[in-house]
């Protein structure tokens, strides 16, 4: 598992290298929840998909990206707000081998 540096902003773009894909992960606060777009070698694979705490943000297999991503609430079992993002809620990478 490896932690994805995010910032306490309302609104950002993280270009990382994850299991050896090329992703772009946006993430955007809204009134209702924090939601994340993630492309992979230029594919956009999730769009406008809700961040919720210990939740799998890709999910599914057949998209065609190696691991998962997902949010942890170090303090409690809150979903992740943009003002605790890098301190309270840490944003998690899962490799392929990890995912059962």
């Amino acid at each position: 598992m490896r932690n994805v540096s995010i910032e306490p902003e309302k609104s950002q773009s993280i270009s990382v290298s994850l299991g050896g894909q090329r992703c772009e992960i946006r993430l955007i606060q809204r009134t209702t929840f924090l939601y994340m777009d993630l492309t992979s070698n230029g594919v956009p694979l999730i769009q406008g998909v809700p961040c919720l705490y210990g939740n799998k943000m890709v999910g599914y297999k057949h998209l065609g990206f190696l691991g998962d991503l997902v949010f942890i609430d170090n303090v409690g079992q809150r979903d992740p707000e943009w003002s605790g993002l890098g301190t309270r809620f840490s944003l998690y990478y899962i490799e392929e081998s990890d995912l059962v």
